[in-house]
């Protein structure tokens, strides 16, 4: 029987000196340019916010601009009015990630805590869903928030037309129930003997257990409703509510380059310090998730 080597390279290959330096040379080399991969871009956004629109036309490959113009960022966030669009992502980001890990939670446990019949049913309905292109219901979706069923109601241009669709994620109750189902259910069993409902069950235990997981709900909501772009350009007609997502390209038709770059930047850095702030958390999350890459 043949068996599959454990690494590429052997441990009598890492004593040799020279094999040891190269590899610590190759190592060194990929994640230089893994950095500059992420953090060259990040730079350029940063320079040219900080450029005058004819230094940024005239040497876009300067590492920095010729005279500084804080001024841009101030102008950027008042004349642009990045402030009040930024205000808006805020609004629905942090709505649309309550939402979305309300439903990953409740789903998730149901399916793999209560488990109640035709539940591989709907767990297979759910995951079916990934398969769907988000633009193949954007119709019946638009349809549905200017005219919700039952209630004849529109909630075009308002924030529940954003919340509401994002609940239907089903990536979020993906990660959810494959969290749910690595915890010990053997708590659950004694939790119930003791005469503890689900109710008790889900908030006493579950979601003191689940913290990992809620970060990297939480933060995925975030990320990607920061960056939505197609469904607030169809629910959100009016301007003065649109986020920025949505508001940074309409603004490029007519605003000086410059200025509209320091408002990508401003676009850039919330969802950038939840990251580092969150970032262990999510680390944690993935692992236990059980999700690969």
């Amino acid at each position: 029987m043949t068996t599959i080597p454990r690494a590429l390279i052997s441990p009598a290959d890492r004593s040799d000196p020279v094999t040891r330096w190269s590899i610590r040379l190759t190592q060194f080399v990929l994640m230089l340019c893994v950095a500059a991969a992420g953090l060259v871009p990040i730079w350029w956004l940063f320079k040219g916010a900080v450029s005058d629109t004819q230094d940024l036309i005239g040497h876009p490959m300067k590492l920095w601009p010729t005279a500084v113009n804080w001024s841009n960022l101030s102008h950027a966030w008042n004349e642009l009015e990045v402030g009040h669009y930024l205000l808006n992502s805020v609004v629905y980001a942090a709505g649309s990630c309550a939402t979305q890990v309300f439903v990953a939670t409740t789903a998730g446990f149901a399916l793999s805590v209560l488990r109640p019949r035709f539940s591989k049913v709907v767990y297979g309905a759910i995951l079916a869903t990934l398969f769907i292109p988000g633009t193949v219901s954007l119709v019946a979706l638009y349809l549905t928030v200017i005219h919700l069923p039952g209630l004849g109601v529109s909630i075009a241009n308002t924030p529940l037309a954003i919340w509401l669709p994002a609940g239907a994620h089903a990536f979020n109750i993906l990660v959810a129930k494959q969290f749910f189902d690595a915890l010990p259910h053997e708590l659950f069993d004694a939790a119930q003997v003791d005469g503890a409902g689900p109710i008790r069950i889900f908030w006493s235990l579950v979601l003191p257990m689940s913290r990992p997981m809620l970060a990297v709900v939480a933060l995925l909501s975030l990320m990607a409703e920061w960056k939505n772009f197609l469904w607030p350009l169809v629910a959100m007609t009016d301007p003065t509510k649109q986020p920025l997502s949505v508001a940074l390209p309409r603004l490029a038709t007519y605003s000086d380059q410059a200025m509209l770059i320091a408002g990508m930047l401003i676009s850039t850095l919330p969802p950038l310090l939840a990251f580092v702030i969150f970032q262990r958390q999510v680390v944690r999350g993935i692992g236990f998730s059980g999700l690969k890459g």
